[in-house]
């Protein structure tokens, strides 16, 4: 029962909401949603880290470390360990009914809410999906943790919305969230608000984009002022390319569009195999997290989302042979973890592709004598083009980068390279990494 000074709250700012016109009130409730969304994404990562540190003793979300600082034992189990757990919580939040095999289980996400629905979400299976991936991401699984930050922005979106009844656009709330969620988790604002415009939205009136772009803003200003760095990776000012480069990296950019639409097509069967099996949503989730567990005896970067990996790619990449080996592991962890189900995002994961496919680029033309040093040009640029040939948002992905980043100069270089990569992504696979529908799939 809502006690009764809250019903009254509730009910005055419903009638001075109404007052508002229509341009003011939606941007009004989108600088509420963007501050909203900022504090639920800083509290999701205060809750993670800490997770992290009680399950496998990682501090402040570096994952990798606290793999290479495991026995063997312990460093193969807990992915699967997290992946069980998670699963049994979402099995017995059905209320004791026999799991559903993992092809059955319903699915329902901000994404659908957007694009095909009115902007209503399941609160229940958001929330437990939101805590589910807590357990993934916290032992290991190579799932991104983003995903569950936007999703619950999104929800809180929504609920939102819902309090204020007719008086929103329940759909365009919802947006907003997620557009904020993204900014904050990303530091992206800009190319946030066109991830909704290009993914969520699809045809966005102008009207509705500033809504979008006020939540994003206001959520990445919030997180500077809760302590969050400007720039989420940074690198040293990279100059623009001279002519060579540009052609040598927009040559590579096709390539990058054939390796992006090749990563869709292997979540794409990693899906299915986990679907033909027939098992049941803990087991499904286990086994992909036992896979991760054992590859990570190998190469203990396979643990997490590789945002550690990213950064390495960036400032100080390995040896051809040794980044070689990291992404094909790191390749078939992601086919396990997203494939079998487990919630979580797969937008960092693809970054990770991105960053070590450009590095192993750069390693090989400067093997070759084309580049004096393995320059970060081009894991910069991979991450970009690899974004774009899997979602198909070669504005989104270009935006994205130079913000995550920092590097403002390279835009002119990044938007063609991401259409290309589009072009010739699509040309291969029509449908995008958002197509590929699971029951852990949280659409970043």
């Amino acid at each position: 029962m809502m006690d009764p000074h809250w019903r009254k709250a509730l009910r005055i700012l419903h009638a001075g909401f109404a007052m508002l016109e229509p341009p003011w009130h939606d941007l009004f409730v989108a600088a509420v949603v963007g501050t909203a969304s900022a504090l639920a994404v800083s509290g999701f990562k205060l809750a993670l880290f800490t997770l992290e540190t009680l399950l496998v003793g990682a501090h402040g979300g570096h994952l990798v470390e606290a793999a290479r600082s495991l026995p063997p034992v312990p460093r193969a189990i807990a992915p699967a360990t997290g992946a069980l757990a998670a699963g049994l919580l979402l099995w017995l939040a059905e209320r004791g009914h026999p799991p559903a095999p993992i092809s059955k289980t319903k699915s329902g996400d901000y994404i659908e809410a957007v694009a095909i629905g009115n902007g209503h979400l399941d609160m229940r299976r958001g929330f437990l999906k939101v805590a589910a991936s807590m357990l993934v991401v916290s032992t290991g699984g190579a799932v991104g943790r983003e995903g569950a930050m936007v999703l619950l922005a999104a929800m809180l979106a929504s609920i939102l919305g819902r309090l204020l009844g007719h008086a929103s656009d329940l759909r365009l709330v919802v947006s907003c969230g997620a557009a904020a969620g993204l900014a904050a988790a990303y530091h992206a604002p800009l190319a946030s608000a066109v991830f909704v415009a290009e993914i969520l939205l699809g045809s966005l009136a102008l009207a509705q984009l500033g809504p979008v772009v006020v939540a994003a803003a206001v959520a990445f200003g919030v997180s500077i002022v809760l302590g969050e760095s400007a720039v989420l990776l940074p690198v040293p000012l990279i100059a623009m390319p001279n002519t060579a480069q540009v052609m040598l990296i927009l040559a590579l950019s096709l390539l990058g569009g054939m390796f992006g639409a090749g990563l869709t097509c292997w979540l794409r069967a990693a899906r299915s195999v986990f679907e033909r099996s027939n098992l049941t949503q803990p087991l499904a989730f286990a086994i992909g997290g036992l896979v991760v567990g054992i590859l990570s005896l190998w190469r203990p970067e396979v643990w997490g989302n590789g945002y550690s990996s990213i950064q390495q790619q960036l400032t100080a990449p390995g040896e051809a042979t040794v980044i070689t080996l990291v992404l094909l592991l790191k390749l078939i962890a992601i086919g396990a973890s997203a494939g079998s189900g487990a919630p979580g995002g797969v937008f960092t994961p693809t970054l990770f592709t991105g960053a070590a496919v450009g590095a192993l680029a750069a390693a090989t033309l400067a093997g070759l004598g084309l580049s004096s040093t393995p320059e970060p040009v081009y894991a910069v640029v991979g991450m970009a083009v690899l974004l774009a040939a899997t979602t198909h948002a070669p504005v989104m992905s270009a935006l994205m980068i130079f913000e995550m980043t920092g590097q403002y100069t390279l835009l002119p270089l990044l938007l063609p390279a991401c259409v290309l990569a589009t072009v010739v992504s699509r040309q291969l696979v029509p449908v995008s990494i958002y197509g590929l529908k699971g029951p852990g799939d949280m659409g970043s």
